[in-house]
């Protein structure tokens, strides 16, 4: 096992990394920017290096300078967390170059998963069904329009990078094909340096279901229960759950059987998430896999009570993975809540500031809060507006919903505007109560109710366009 690990993030992720690794008893090394110089992961580490000014580009993304650090302060590998380098092929591949363990898989399948035209290509080759889309890179829009005719309205313009719901437009006709094939490219060259479009059909109404898998390099591939990711909004996931509750046990047991046969074809190690869209008649569509750990992986190891940080560790120093297909099952009922600092009347506009009371709704069986900040940090404009994640568990969905809606009700957090209200009104809904919903329930429905008159028709106009995605 490794002695000392760099963890190239920040936040509440790199907080779970640096609690893992001292729960293993290896030494943690922080990098921070300016900005982050007096944030919880810093204290928590063992050493901390700063690594720039605060925007990300000049920090969290310069990966000369967080390789420089961990050379310098001998450590053996580096845990990207999620976000930021986490999925990024060349920073993998300068890790190996300077004797450095990069804790995820190998570089090449890192860029083959991460562009997302190709990551169809494979899939197909590997007998894992696919949206109906473009088969190739759109190269101008009189291409796209002629895809779009042939699979017909509506379609979905998606840039080949990225993630998070940037570079993605719905498109319903030809005549706004060509804005939003503009705008999308736009969008994608801005977040990504890459504007290179294709285009899917879409999938509506779907629910979001994905399925984390994880690999040791003895070749030994688990699969792990699926995750319900269907409450959106502007593409972007709010509350997670595990396991889906619409899935049947022999739905979920062919799901997992379908991913873990193509992570093992794929040759791939470390963790993964493999992306679907399910249509009403629970047909299954490949999205993306992402070759990462998520933000929602949380809800998988309250309902498995495995921890994927720490397993993460142990196939990445190259010891077997110390569990077995025949070890994983379902326990309970396991839901997620993004806390952002966002004003979800004004398009979830984040809200930077400092926080002057964080007050988490602690002492209970079943439920944790996995965060980066406490009273009196302040959420920087760099970075994303996310403050903390309230997961809770139980013996069934109902108690586990009964538990979350007091939790956030609990909760309090003042200084800066947060989702909170919007979240427990979200949890309370009938459609949520009853696991009634799709992937636009929030920005078609949920919204145009919960807002004020006067603020829906500016809350509700999505400038990606609805629809499901990733």
């Amino acid at each position: 096992m490794f002695k000392k690990v760099l963890v190239a993030n920040r936040g509440e992720i790199a907080v779970q990394i640096i609690r893992a690794l001292h729960d293993l008893n290896i030494q943690a090394v922080a990098v921070y920017s300016e900005a982050d110089q007096t944030s919880p992961f810093v204290q928590l580490a063992d050493e901390a290096v700063c690594i720039g000014p605060g925007p990300a580009t000049a920090s969290y993304l310069e990966m000369q300078a967080i390789i420089s650090a961990a050379n310098l302060t001998g450590c053996q590998a580096v845990h990207p967390g999620y976000g930021f380098l986490s999925e990024n092929a060349t920073f993998a591949r300068l890790c190996a170059e300077c004797q450095l363990i990069f804790i995820g898989p190998e570089p090449a399948l890192i860029a083959e998963m991460g562009d997302k035209e190709t990551a169809r290509q494979t899939m197909q080759r590997l007998g894992v069904p696919v949206i109906p889309g473009s088969d190739a890179i759109l190269t101008s829009v009189q291409r796209a329009k002629a895809v779009a005719q042939t699979l017909g309205y509506p379609v979905m313009v998606k840039a080949t990078a990225g993630g998070g719901g940037k570079g993605i437009r719905v498109v319903n006709d030809a005549a706004t094909l060509a804005d939003a094939f503009s705008a999308a490219q736009r969008e994608a060259l801005a977040s990504y340096g890459d504007d290179r479009l294709y285009l899917e059909k879409v999938i509506s109404p779907a629910r979001h279901v994905e399925v984390q898998v994880i690999a040791d390099q003895q070749g030994h591939v688990v699969y792990l229960p699926e995750r319900d990711c269907s409450l959106q909004r502007q593409h972007q996931k709010v509350i997670e759950e595990s396991p889906c509750p619409v899935l049947s046990p022999a739905e979920r047991q062919h799901l997992g059987e379908l991913v873990g046969r193509a992570t093992k074809q794929l040759h791939y190690t470390n963790t993964g998430t493999f992306e679907f869209l399910m249509d009403q008649q629970h047909q299954f569509y490949f999205l993306e896999m992402n070759t990462r750990l998520q933000v929602e992986h949380t809800v998988t190891e309250m309902v498995t009570g495995i921890e994927l940080i720490k397993a993460q560790l142990t196939v990445a120093a190259g010891c077997p993975l110390p569990f077995q297909q025949a070890d994983v099952a379902v326990h309970g009922v396991a839901l997620e809540c993004r806390l952002n600092a966002e004003d979800p009347a004004q398009h979830f506009q984040p809200q930077p500031g400092r926080i002057q009371q964080l007050n988490y709704p602690m002492g209970t069986l079943g439920v944790r809060i996995d965060a980066g900040v406490v009273a009196g940090s302040f959420i920087s404009p760099f970075y994303d507006s996310m403050i903390a994640k309230v997961i809770v568990h139980g013996a069934d969905r109902t108690g586990v919903l009964s538990k979350m809606r007091r939790c956030l009700n609990e909760l309090v957090v003042t200084g800066i505007q947060t989702n909170q209200p919007f979240l427990a009104a979200l949890i309370a809904a009938p459609a949520v109560q009853a696991a009634d919903y799709s992937t636009d329930y929030i920005q078609e429905h949920f919204l145009k109710e919960w807002l004020p008159n006067d603020a829906t028709q500016v809350s509700t106009t999505d400038p990606a366009g609805s629809g499901a995605t990733a």
